[in-house]
C-alpha cells in the first residue's frame, strides 16, 4: 500500500479513487483507511442510485471515526442521502458554485488553468488535474502543465494519471499537494 511506501508520500494528499472492474473497493478501502488515506472518491458511474447509495453507506461506515474523508463522484442526492462529507465534480458535471453551499468538501476535475480558476473561484476545497502521465486510454499532459495549474491557484492541486511511487515525488515537486489514483490504491 501507499502509506508504506516513505515519509515523503505520507505528507501529501493522498486521493483514492474507487474502481469495482480492479477488485473489491470495500476490502480496498477498508485497507486504505486503515492506512490514513485522506479521502476516497467513490466513482462508480454504472451503478444504479440504490446500489451506489449501498455501496457510499458502507465504505462512510468503514470511515466513521477517522480522518478519512468520503466523497462521491457527480451524485449530489446521494452524497446527502448517505450523509457523505462531499462531492467530486467531473468538468462537465454540476455547476460547482450550486454544489459548495451544500457539501463540507467540494473537488472538480479540471484539464487546463481556466478550468482550475473557475474551480477556485467557485470556492472548491481542491481540483484533481490530469492525467499527468499515460495511464490506460488517456494520454499524458506532462509536468509543464501541472506545474502551471500548482502556479494559477491558490487551492490544492491533485495529480492523477499513472502515479505511481516512483513518480509520486516528480508531481510534488512540480507543486502538486497530493496524488490521486485508482491503481495506485488498488493493489494487491
Amino acid at each position: 500500500m501507499l502509506a508504506r511506501q516513505g515519509a515523503a508520500i505520507i505528507e501529501m494528499i493522498r486521493y483514492y479513487v474507487t474502481d469495482r472492474s480492479r477488485g473489491n473497493v470495500i476490502d480496498y478501502a477498508d485497507r486504505a483507511i486503515r492506512d490514513g488515506v485522506d479521502m476516497i472518491q467513490i466513482r462508480e458511474k454504472d451503478l444504479a442510485a440504490r446500489e451506489l447509495f449501498e455501496l457510499a453507506c458502507k465504505i462512510h461506515d468503514i470511515a466513521s471515526g477517522t480522518n478519512t474523508r468520503i466523497l462521491i463522484n457527480d451524485r449530489l442526492d446521494i452524497a446527502l442521502a448517505a450523509g457523505l462529507d462531499g462531492v467530486h465534480l467531473p468538468g462537465n458535471g454540476l455547476p460547482a458554485d450550486k454544489v459548495r453551499p451544500l457539501v463540507k468538501v467540494l473537488g472538480v476535475s479540471v484539464h487546463s488553468v481556466e478550468e482550475a480558476l473557475q474551480a477556485e473561484h467557485a470556492r472548491a476545497d481542491f481540483v484533481v488535474f490530469g492525467p499527468v502521465f499515460d495511464s490506460p486510454g488517456k494520454t499524458a499532459v506532462g509536468l509543464g502543465p501541472l506545474r502551471e495549474v500548482t502556479l494559477a491557484v491558490n487551492i490544492p492541486v491533485l495529480a492523477i494519471g499513472g502515479i505511481t511511487t516512483k513518480n509520486a515525488t516528480d508531481v510534488t515537486e512540480a507543486g502538486a499537494s497530493g496524488i490521486a489514483g485508482i491503481r495506485l490504491f488498488q493493489t494487491k
